[in-house]
């Protein structure tokens, strides 16, 4: 009997373990940052950024940033319709108004057109959620955030190993976020990091990550503003210096395991894949499938495929307008239709060839009834 193929799972070697056990026997006391300040370094480093602050998750990352922004009640931030929850709550428990606005096609991200065409005098700022690994277009949405004054966000949360030209994802807008979830290309288990080249609003967030501590304040346990606790533990970070050790390796296997998708999948007609167009690098989190609207082929009966072969792919993101909380934007056609007839496939670090020869034959058999 065939195993049951996972969607993803996270790459673990000896290495994380020797560190998180050294983190969880030493850890402590003077040394209970220890891991987290060689994370922070690593990460920055590797990004070619000032400053980096590990954080719980990448959507408190998110909220301490747009915090630190002064983001809040009356303002309207835009985002794309296409993308899961973590992008926009941060947006609502601050109080501000989100703008869905629709997607392009072929990356699945923001329609920089559509993007200014929806900026008003409320308008903050602008968070370009790289879905998937594909890339927004930064140099439309920095040109129109610096001619509106609005700033642009990058939710990196899916994009590591993406990158623009030759800046990685995530170091290009005024700030940047990643998730180290145990989905993620790179895992701590849980947990985030906030990334920025503005050693200002690296302060403020320092301040508010901290229960509003400011590091030049001399008295001890004084908070001078009211602020949050998204910290990293020790013991997560630690995994995490060991994956950014090994981060080219992560980011290589995600590109080797597109290629062959890429090779089982090219010949057929009917459907298309992640794009990476020219200048562009594509980590490739999550290789998805998008069938073309005349196969007839519908989210239903992607899941119901894909779970009768005992494999464990996953829907692609519901938009964000169709969820009850969120008012309904029927004009965003192309987020809607794309949601309808794709599915994301499995890409864990250890997948073999015959893994992902199961899941091509599945696309297959669709593609034959």
């Amino acid at each position: 009997m065939s195993k049951r193929i996972a969607y993803t799972k996270p790459s673990i070697t000896e290495l994380e373990v020797t560190y998180a056990t050294d983190a969880a026997r030493h850890g402590w006391g003077a040394h209970c940052y220890d891991y987290i300040h060689r994370l922070e370094r690593g990460f920055a480093a590797h990004l070619d950024v000032k400053h980096a602050i590990a954080t719980s998750s990448c959507t408190g990352a998110l909220h301490l940033g747009l915090a630190a922004l002064g983001i809040g009640p009356g303002d309207e931030v835009i985002l794309a319709d296409s993308n899961w929850i973590a992008s926009v709550a941060p947006v609502v428990h601050l109080g501000a108004k989100p703008v869905f606005v629709d997607i392009l096609s072929d990356s699945w991200c923001l329609d920089p057109d559509l993007v200014e065409a929806a900026i008003t005098p409320r308008t903050r700022a602008i968070i370009a959620v790289h879905l998937y690994g594909s890339m927004c277009d930064m140099d439309r949405l920095r040109e129109i955030g610096a001619r509106h004054d609005v700033a642009i966000i990058e939710d990196a949360a899916e994009a590591i190993g993406s990158a623009w030209g030759g800046k990685c994802a995530g170091s290009m807008g005024a700030f940047g976020t990643f998730s180290f979830h145990g989905t993620k290309t790179m895992t701590t288990g849980e947990g985030g990091m906030f990334v920025t080249n503005d050693s200002s609003l690296f302060e403020r967030v320092t301040t508010l990550s901290n229960h509003g501590r400011d590091a030049s304040e001399p008295r001890q346990f004084f908070p001078t503003v009211t602020g949050y606790k998204f910290k990293i533990s020790n013991i997560a970070a630690a995994i995490g210096c060991a994956q950014i050790e090994r981060i080219d390796e992560l980011i290589a296997r995600k590109r080797a395991i597109m290629a062959s998708y890429r090779q089982l999948l090219g010949p057929l007609s009917g459907i298309s894949l992640n794009a990476e167009p020219d200048g562009v690098t594509n980590g490739y989190w999550m290789p998805s499938v998008v069938f073309d609207r005349a196969t007839g082929v519908t989210r239903n009966m992607l899941i119901e495929a894909f779970q009768a072969a005992d494999i464990d792919a996953r829907v692609f993101f519901w938009p964000l307008s169709e969820l009850p909380m969120f008012d309904a934007r029927p004009d965003n056609l192309t987020a809607h239709d794309v949601a309808s007839r794709a599915i994301n496939l499995p890409s864990y670090h250890d997948m073999d060839e015959n893994a992902q020869m199961r899941v091509a034959n599945v696309i297959r058999d669709l593609l034959k009834a």
